[in-house]
């Protein structure tokens, strides 16, 4: 789990005031998010390899960490696929 998420430009998480919520925008799109992706995403710095954003999610959240890499990988694997995030290795 060496790989390290990034956002690619033009994308980025935004707090939608209106509707209440975070939402990622990317050109001419949006996913709104719930508060575990938002959780993620909000770790996603392109500097935080795989292995430190899912330890620090299960020491934050107090859960298994083997679940959470799942959970997590499973999220990033559907925004990677839509174009809202790239992994740099």
């Amino acid at each position: 789990m060496e790989d390290t998420p990034v956002l690619p430009r033009g994308v980025r998480l935004h707090q939608d005031r209106v509707r209440g919520g975070w939402v990622l925008l990317g050109p001419e799109k949006a996913v709104a998010l719930d508060a575990i992706g938002t959780a993620i995403l909000s770790r996603v710095d392109g500097q935080t390899d795989l292995a430190a954003l899912v330890a620090d999610l299960a020491a934050t959240y107090d859960a298994p960490e083997a679940q959470i890499a799942q959970d997590v990988q499973r999220f990033l694997v559907g925004l990677r696929a839509r174009m809202f995030l790239t992994v740099s290795a």
